[in-house]
């Protein structure tokens, strides 16, 4: 008898399913982020401590200065001359009297001036102390060319022989001292105001 072998049968070709093309995605929206919170700063850190220790209240002003003389002149002699100055209340006070300059404290008060005046030999410093004025000085009386203002720590030089000025603008006393270069006035000079002074010539 002939034998066959058995194979295995091959399917049958069904009919090919229909092409059906892929989906696009579906559009999402964009998600709403919430704001982020400010980054926040580390806090400073504290300043240090200053290194030099508040300085001691000032001791009250002194006194008005007596009627005699004052004038510490031809010794040595130290003196707190903020203090000095503002204590002043004449008009001038002659403080030190030496053989080659002289030191003294004025008061000007408001609206006040020390009046045009020249020195031909004597040069002259002027520090403010308190209040503020204006300060003219020129080579003629009838041509005074420099003006300024000055405040309370302002310093003033004046030439010899030029003729000058300071007149107080502010409202409280113009308060400051003069050193006259050789000395200007008698030692021990007390002028308690200005028409004091011009009844005296000087």
């Amino acid at each position: 008898m002939r034998r066959f072998s058995r194979r295995p049968m091959r399917p049958m070709p069904g009919p090919t399913p229909p092409f059906h093309p892929p989906h696009p995605p579906h559009p999402q929206p964009p998600r709403p982020q919430p704001p982020r919170p400010p980054h926040p700063h580390p806090p400073r850190p504290p300043h240090p401590p200053h290194p030099h220790p508040p300085r001691p209240p000032h001791p009250p002003l002194p006194p008005h200065p007596p009627s005699g003389n004052v004038d510490h002149g031809r010794r040595p002699y130290v003196v707190d001359i903020n203090r000095a100055t503002l204590g002043n209340l004449n008009y001038r006070t002659t403080l030190w009297t030496g053989k080659h300059l002289q030191l003294t404290l004025m008061s000007i008060p408001p609206g006040e001036s020390i009046g045009l005046e020249i020195h031909p030999d004597t040069d002259q410093f002027l520090r403010i102390e308190q209040g503020q004025g204006i300060v003219q000085m020129g080579a003629t009386r009838n041509n005074l060319n420099f003006r300024q203002t000055v405040f309370e720590d302002f310093a003033v030089f004046v030439p010899a022989g030029s003729w000058h000025n300071i007149t107080n603008i502010g409202n409280t006393p113009l308060k400051l001292y003069s050193i006259y270069a050789p000395p200007h006035h008698p030692p021990g000079t007390i002028h308690g105001t200005k028409a004091i002074a011009e009844m005296m010539g000087d």
